[in-house]
This record gives C-alpha cells, structure tokens and sequence, in this order.
C-alpha cells in the first residue's frame, strides 16, 4: 500500500527571529563555509585588498607583494583596531591605523613602534590570524575554518554550469542593497518562483511561468523557465549553499551573496559580469543591470513584512507547495540540520 507523503510546512518562526539561533548560525555555518567574495581579478595587482564582512566577521584577502593571494581577519594583534576599510582598494603599506603596528603582506608583524622595552614580547609572537582562500573559475572565496573543500561545498554546480563561460566574462559593475529581514527569508524568497506573479508582474510577463522548474539538488537550487519575446534572462537561476547566487543572461551574468549583518538586517551584494563591454553595448548593459535591480528591491517589502509577522509571534508554519517549494523545504532541512549541529 502506497502511504501519502506527510506535508511539509514552513520552518518555526523562531529560526527567524531568535538571536541565540542567529548566533549558531553564525558559528556553524557562517564560520565552516565557503563565502564566495566576487571576482578574483579585482585582486590582479600586489597591494590590491577586498575586505568584507562575513556574519559580522570581518576578514579582507591582500596580494602580496610576492603575488601570492591570502586572507586574514581584519583585526589588529594588537587591540583589534580594523586594519583596512570595507571594500576593495590598494594597500601598500599595511599600518593600523590606532598604534601604527605594522604588517607585513604575508600577516608577519614587522614592527610595533613606540611599544617599549618588554623581555616577553616579540613582533614574530603577533602575526595576524589567517583565513582560507579558494578560487573557482574566475571567482574567490574565502572561508574561517571550512568543513569540507570547496570542491566538496560546491556539489552539483561545476556540471549544472560548465556550458558557460564565466572566466571570459569582465565584473564591470557592484550593487548593495539593504533589507529589514532575517537572511532566511530573503532566502526562501529567493530559491521559489511561486511568488512571481503576486511581487514581480513585469518578470512574470516575460517568462513562461506555468512551465517554470525549480529542482533541489546537491548543494544548490536550480530554477529555470522559457522565455518570451523581450526577456533579458537567459532562462537559469542558481541558488548555491549557504548563501550565494549565479544567473546567467545572454552575454553574461551575474553573481550575488546573502550577508546576515543581524537577525533582521540583510546585505546583498551582486555584481555583473559581461562577455562584451564595449560602448556599442553599454545601453543593453545598462537596461539589464537596472531591471535585475529593480527586480531585487520588488521582494525587500514583503521579507521585512513577512519578519515582522514572525517576530510578532502571530504566525504558525503554513505549508509548503510541493512544485514550486521543495527547494524552501531543502534550504530549511539543511539549516535545521546545521543548527541541530
């Protein structure tokens, strides 16, 4: 006899809002994977820097002055001062802006000026803490102590984009955006299409949306539609674990990361990525990084709605479509199987 499946309902409201559940998330995911930063040419020259956040970690990968590319926490030995601002830049000399200590492009300390005499104290005691680096076709990643490889992480996506060629493609543009919600919701939004037609009416015009697939696979969601005339999306969108994207279009991509800043406060950092960036196609650049902006603010309201009402304590777990929410069942088996622990 052939038993029903048992119905999947959305996850307690609690995984949203508790604070001691954010912090474990921090620690057990946010700390063991793989955070993928952008594109690894921004770090083409020695003295290029990124620094970034990570779950309130603050980390920054440097190009040595020897060529070689490493990463560490953006924190001085000394009295934790940050050491460069957020962002990508050029450093030449890494000096602590507090007390002057001074780094070498490896993490060595050089020198701790003005410290004083003391027999227990030695620059080669206070080198800064390191962090992990990884690159995957044309893309960087870093990582505070992975659980696994990054080939590992990764699962099914190398075969689900090996048709496309991302390392020929040039980053020519990086957007921010700022949402009033858990990184979970943002998330569940994001690897669904059911809400298509209620949030994005000019998307839905032009995809195909009775025909539009979202599939859970090895460390990824895959969701893909057919287009109509006018579309500017290639037809495939990736969602990658625990928090990062790929999308592709016609002569491109593009590329985001879902940073919790806090239990309700998101960033989403994308950037765009062209096969051809000549001036004779920077207005069809142009349109196609403004409607994908456009389309990510389209969901900031309902998330932060959807966190109020979780906070509030009104709502109990609805369920969960089984053609187009099996990827938000996938996403939230693993982060309850992550805070579990």
């Amino acid at each position: 006899m052939n038993h029903p499946q048992p119905m999947l309902t959305n996850l307690a409201p609690r995984y949203y809002a508790d604070p001691d559940i954010f912090e474990t998330e921090r620690q057990a995911i946010f700390r063991r994977q793989w955070q993928m930063l952008g594109p690894v040419s921004r770090l083409a020259r020695p003295g290029d820097y990124l620094a970034v956040d990570v779950a309130g970690w603050k980390l920054f990968a440097l190009r040595g002055e020897d060529g070689v590319l490493r990463a560490f926490h953006n924190v001085c030995r000394h009295r934790g001062a940050r050491l460069l601002q957020e962002g990508a830049g050029v450093c030449k000399t890494l000096r602590c802006p507090y007390h002057n200590w001074v780094y070498a492009s490896d993490g060595s300390l050089k020198s701790a000026p003005w410290f004083g005499e003391d027999p227990g104290f030695a620059v080669s005691q206070w080198p800064l803490e390191s962090a992990h680096l990884a690159q995957w076709r044309g893309l960087l990643f870093i990582a505070i102590d992975p659980e696994s490889s990054l080939a590992d992480q990764l699962g099914d996506l190398p075969a689900e984009i090996d048709e496309f060629p991302l390392e020929t493609y040039t980053a020519v543009e990086e957007h921010r955006f700022d949402a009033h919600s858990n990184w979970k919701i943002y998330t569940d939004n994001f690897v669904e299409g059911y809400h298509i037609p209620g949030i994005h009416p000019g998307f839905y015009k032009v995809i195909d949306f009775p025909n539009f697939e979202t599939v859970a696979m090895n460390g990824m969601v895959r969701m893909s539609s057919p287009q109509k005339d006018g579309s500017i999306y290639g037809g495939k969108w990736l969602w990658m674990w625990p928090n990062w994207t790929l999308s592709t279009f016609p002569g491109g991509m593009n590329t985001s990361r879902i940073n919790p800043v806090s239990v309700d406060r998101t960033e989403i950092i994308y950037d765009f990525y062209f096969a051809d960036t000549s001036e004779a196609t920077e207005a069809e650049r142009r349109r196609t990084i403004d409607t994908t902006c456009g389309i990510v603010r389209e969901d900031f309201e309902i998330c932060e709605h959807t966190h109020k009402n979780y906070q509030s304590g009104g709502y109990r777990p609805g369920p969960l479509s089984p053609r187009h929410e099996q990827s938000v069942a996938y996403f939230q088996a693993k982060i309850q199987a992550a805070v579990a622990g």
